[in-house]
């Protein structure tokens, strides 16, 4: 591992249908994190493809596989460095099935790693994509080991627990948190939601919302970076929107589980316990 790992969100603002104007604001981002020294670029949920769709036949029209070229031009703009891109698309099956998926994808310098289909759907997300069947995987990096989740996931904390019980240091999570009322004193609870998670976990949560205004939905544009610690190590400061924030952290951290003398995030389970049926008196 590198020791230290500079991971930036990008917030953007896709624009739906758009295909080609989204891949070249991917492929820009992309340029202004390599400028910057950036290790770990996290995009919105989405990207390529934007949001809120009628249905799935207008979905299915900016659908791309993993095999598309936009994946080729990120590689091989990573070629010769240690970065790593986590994007979310619109995914179709392979086979002309027609299925659609909410996918994340990471990709280095030699391409696509791996590929994530949302397992947890959120409203109307439901009319449009086939949820995932497969656990999200974990992805080894000269950047430390990378989990990868997508938006409404967070919500399940054994998503999460399993990436973390996986091995993972970084959870990188797209998303697109649409707008909803909160305190003003707080966090939005998608924030909230992460902080908790990495703290519940021992882990780093870069979760990448998104910005714009689409067929009337806004978005929290809450973007944050998590430590370890369940501490915020940057975030968006509010509706201003397309922004990034980065942040300097030790993934390789997460790997100390302790949380005293005595204590460990996941030794100190009881898996034996949580199987059983909770009495009722």
């Amino acid at each position: 591992m590198t020791g230290v790992a500079r991971v930036r969100c990008d917030q953007l603002a896709p624009v739906l249908g758009d295909l080609a104007g989204n891949t070249e604001l991917v492929v820009t981002a992309v340029e202004r994190a390599l400028e910057d020294g950036v290790d770990v670029l996290v995009l919105p949920e989405l990207v390529t493809s934007g949001y809120v769709f009628r249905g799935a036949a207008e979905a299915a029209a900016v659908a791309i596989t993993a095999a598309d070229p936009l994946f080729d031009r990120v590689a091989t703009l990573l070629a010769g460095t240690d970065s790593v891109v986590v994007l979310g698309f619109c995914e179709a099956e392979d086979g002309g099935t027609g299925v659609l998926r909410n996918s994340v994808a990471l990709v280095d310098a030699s391409g696509v790693r791996a590929v994530y289909r949302k397992t947890h759907l959120w409203d109307r997300e439901t009319l449009v994509f086939a949820p995932g069947e497969d656990l999200p995987p974990v992805v080894e990096t000269v950047h430390g080991r990378i989990g990868l989740l997508v938006c409404y996931d967070m919500e399940f904390p054994e998503m999460p627990r399993a990436l973390a019980s996986a091995g993972a240091d970084l959870i990188a999570v797209p998303t697109n948190w649409p707008v909803g009322a909160h305190p003003e004193r707080d966090r939005v609870a998608e924030v909230i939601a992460a902080q908790a998670a990495a703290r519940t976990n021992g882990v780093f949560i870069a979760c990448c919302d998104r910005a714009g205004t689409e067929r009337g939905q806004d978005w929290n544009e809450a973007s944050v970076i998590v430590d370890q610690f369940g501490w915020v190590a940057a975030e968006t400061v509010g509706h201003g929107g397309p922004e990034s924030v980065t942040a300097d952290v030790f993934p390789g951290l997460a790997r100390d589980k302790s949380t005293s003398p005595h204590n460990d995030w996941l030794a100190d389970r009881r898996p034996e316990l949580y199987a059983r049926e909770v009495p009722r008196a």
